[in-house]
């Protein structure tokens, strides 16, 4: 498996000078995924909890909803300079009965860790490909269990502690339990890592829980939630307008802002038990 920090020297400038000292990055590399050994998409992630990560992808991409429908998930031979396998590579082979992605889904591209797989601006699109609608979720959260959230998910980051160059997703009860939380430097890849361990563990839909971020809510963010059937969205950030729409749209309790006992509530209020 990959390396998840990797070692540098840095100049350090301040007011007593310069010197010389060693830092730690937040490792970032390409991952191909393929399905049925087709190429269909790269992305840049940190290495670990690649099968998570497909696993999810593919279930927000409307893909696959269950376990069974993924036959095997295998990396394929990747080699570096040295000969070694560098695990780059995953090979997903689907069930049988399984249709494979619709060709819109296709991303022959590289696509940057920050802005994640682009071009599904389109809610009619997300609303026609929904299979765990979470509008009927009757789940209710306080503001002091939410508000517990943010510090819950630092205190989980290990790789963050280290090197401070990384976005996290977890996934709580309403009770303010963390059932899972996964880092990387996309925040799109750390929901799908963590909405791929829902799936392994059986948990979708993810019903009577709250996705964390921990930046903003984009649209992407917010239709990975959907798609997986949670019924709310926190962030410590902003969301974006066209989140907002899709939240309201779907059902879904979309929170910013979420900081100490501050939160804006933007969709969803009657879940949020005041």
């Amino acid at each position: 498996m990959g390396r998840l920090i990797a070692r540098t020297s840095v100049l350090r400038l301040g007011p007593d000078g310069e010197r010389r000292s060693p830092d730690r990055l937040a490792v970032e590399e390409p991952l191909e995924l393929r399905v049925n050994g087709k190429a269909l998409a790269v992305t840049m992630r940190t290495p670990g909890h690649d099968v998570e990560l497909a696993h999810g992808f593919l279930l927000t991409e409307g893909v696959i909803s269950a376990v069974p429908d993924v036959a095997s998930a295998r990396y394929c031979d990747s080699v570096d300079d040295q000969g070694r396998n560098t695990y780059n590579v995953l090979d997903v082979a689907l069930g049988a009965d399984v249709p494979p992605p619709d060709p819109g889904v296709e991303r022959n591209f590289y696509t940057t860790s920050s802005c994640g797989v682009c071009g599904k601006a389109s809610l009619d699109a997300v609303r026609l490909r929904t299979r765990f609608s979470p509008a009927g979720d009757a789940m209710l959260v306080t503001p002091a269990t939410l508000s517990t959230m943010p510090d819950k998910l630092r205190e989980a980051q290990k790789v963050f502690e280290s090197t401070g160059g990384l976005h996290a997703a977890g996934l709580f009860t309403a009770d303010g339990e963390l059932l899972a939380v996964r880092e990387d430097v996309g925040r799109h890849n750390a929901v799908d890592k963590v909405l791929g361990w829902a799936l392994l563990n059986n948990r979708i839909p993810a019903t009577g829980t709250v996705l964390m971020v921990s930046g903003r809510a984009s649209f992407e963010l917010t239709q990975k939630a959907v798609m997986a059937g949670v019924p709310a969205l926190a962030a410590v950030s902003a969301p974006s307008s066209l989140a907002v729409d899709l939240a309201e749209e779907s059902g879904v309790t979309l929170i910013g802002f979420l900081r100490g006992r501050s939160m804006n509530v933007y969709t969803g209020a009657a879940r949020i038990k005041r």
